[in-house]
């Protein structure tokens, strides 16, 4: 039998992107990933900017808005230079120490943006359904720790799933069939016995990131709507589509796919490994990139502000003009 030291010869690792891409597709793989690129980073910035600095926005459920660009802006820095790369001149190599610290952030702000997701849910199920007692739980101050217990205890949290891939030794196998490197991908190049282990662990520990949050979101979403139904037929639709509809969008953006993928595999059925990595790249930075504008196209104190800025700078153009043209 042979028997597996805890020795890792592997230096580097391969990121192969899409398996069955043809080189000619090369060119325009790589221009439509910058363009994905640019407008995660632009859109989301933007997002950041406008709630920072339009002071009517300092409100718990903006600041969660806050926090789940941060996610998305994070999340397309990490992933998508080195696939870029990878694509445009061809640089398919990465280090061991970048590979698993892409792995250990790409893991984190995802499973951030789950719970960012779940204070989200229940920011509206408290507004519809308790109105008198948001105030109180809602604030600022409240939120604001809710947010950096999210990104704090992740973190910590991560750090012992990456350590325990870490633990495997990574014999000869270095080829990654995905555009970037993430858990499974890496941890099936490992060797030895615990490699069995160490993914059952990181499954467990995905399951539980994925469906505690989803259980309290539907379970807030589905009160929400009783509690829409029973109201009045007069603001009935006013007070769901205001309040809700953007953060639900939000929220199917991100756990349908994924839940997708999941019941998928365990009914045994099998996806090419290029429509598996289109799938998980779909769900991993489309909701990056789209969240901005549901933000500035369905949120109305967004649309508000925006267009009061826009407006009062129009006027102050206008004037200053006057007087130019008056002196």
């Amino acid at each position: 039998m042979i028997k597996y030291r805890n020795v890792t010869n592997v230096k580097e690792f391969m990121i192969i992107g899409f398996p069955g891409l043809p080189p000619e597709y090369y060119g325009i793989v790589s221009f439509v990933l910058l363009l994905v690129f640019i407008a995660i980073v632009f859109g989301n910035v933007f997002i950041l900017a406008v709630i920072i600095c339009e002071r009517t926005l300092h409100k718990p459920t903006y600041m969660i808005f806050l926090n789940l660009a941060m996610t998305d802006l994070f999340f397309g820095i990490v992933t998508l230079p080195k696939i870029i790369a990878r694509y445009w001149w061809n640089d398919m190599m990465c280090s061991f120490g970048f590979c698993f610290a892409q792995m250990y952030f790409v893991h984190s702000l995802g499973a951030i943006q789950s719970l960012i997701l779940l204070m989200m849910a229940l920011d509206r199920f408290v507004a519809v359904c308790f109105p008198f007692k948001y105030p109180v739980l809602f604030t600022n101050k409240n939120i604001s720790i809710c947010c950096g217990l999210c990104w704090i205890l992740t973190f910590i949290r991560m750090t012992g799933i990456v350590l325990h891939a870490l633990t495997l030794p990574y014999c000869d196998l270095n080829t990654i069939m995905q555009c970037y490197c993430d858990h499974n991908s890496v941890t099936k190049l490992g060797c030895g016995d615990d490699v069995a282990y160490v993914k059952m662990v990181a499954f467990a520990n995905a399951m539980v990131t994925l469906l505690v949050p989803l259980t309290f979101i539907i379970s807030s979403y589905f009160s929400i709507i009783m509690a829409v139904v029973k109201m009045s037929a007069s603001g009935r639709d006013y007070k769901f589509l205001s309040t809700c509809a953007p953060q639900l969008f939000i929220t199917c953006l991100y756990y349908v796919p994924r839940c997708i993928v999941y019941i998928t595999d365990n009914l045994g059925i099998k996806f090419s490994p290029d429509a598996r990595i289109i799938i998980t790249m779909l769900y991993s930075l489309i909701p990056a990139a789209v969240n901005p504008v549901i933000y500035c196209l369905k949120t109305m104190e967004i649309k508000n502000a925006l267009t009061q800025r826009f407006s009062n700078r129009k006027i102050n153009l206008i004037f200053f003009f006057f007087l130019k043209l008056k002196h």
